[in-house]
């Protein structure tokens, strides 16, 4: 039985790309050992992710998020601000913040979750907090190096020039390679616009 790695995700647009690269440049020093950069290419949004899960399976996936998105009409993202998770003194992962029409990204979200729970996906435990993630650390990189980073973090401002239009949902395969992980989409489900009212 054949098993890909996938998640459920929003593909972002390729302007926003070009604008997460010059980011990327900006924060990159030569001294960044322990920093595995994410290339901006395969940068997008995560809603769920799902593990190593059966080929067969992936048209019942579409299909619960078809189930999903319906009564769900397009709206807009944006990104503002950049962080760190745990904190800037100990970063771990780096990341672009999400601002804009966030209650109806949350409620996308919680449908996708509550959709894949008859399938056998057990729901996040922790809370969902949207975001981009532009590099993580690896177990290697020193606390100077993770405390140096936080401090370029916290004196770097970002904001994108465009809106990110949420139109669809994609569940992505994840290859890993050494490079990195290469990601291809295996299904895309489009968010319907609101029928217009039919005039007297």
């Amino acid at each position: 039985m054949e098993l890909v790695r996938s998640f459920i995700a929003i593909e972002l647009p390729y302007e926003l790309k070009l604008e997460l690269t010059q980011l990327e440049l900006e924060l990159k020093t030569e001294n960044q050992l322990g920093v595995k950069w994410v290339s901006p290419d395969s940068i997008h949004l995560t809603l769920k992710f799902l593990g190593n899960i059966a080929v067969d399976r992936t048209g019942e996936i579409t299909g619960a998020m078809e189930e999903a998105v319906r009564g769900i009409t397009p709206f807009h993202l944006r990104t503002k601000g950049l962080g760190a998770f745990p904190t800037l003194k100990r970063v771990q992962v780096v990341w672009v913040g999400i601002t804009g029409e966030v209650d109806k990204l949350n409620q996308l979200q919680k449908r996708i979750e509550s959709k894949l729970t008859p399938l056998g996906f057990a729901p996040e435990s922790r809370a969902f907090s949207p975001h981009l993630t532009l590099a993580r650390l690896s177990q290697r990189a020193s606390l100077g190096e993770r405390q140096r980073l936080g401090e370029l973090i916290a004196s770097t401002t970002f904001e994108a020039a465009g809106n990110i239009e949420v139109d669809a949902v994609s569940l992505m395969r994840s290859q890993l390679t050494r490079e990195g992980a290469i990601y291809s989409r295996i299904s895309l489900v489009e968010l319907k616009r609101g029928d217009l009212p039919k005039s007297a």
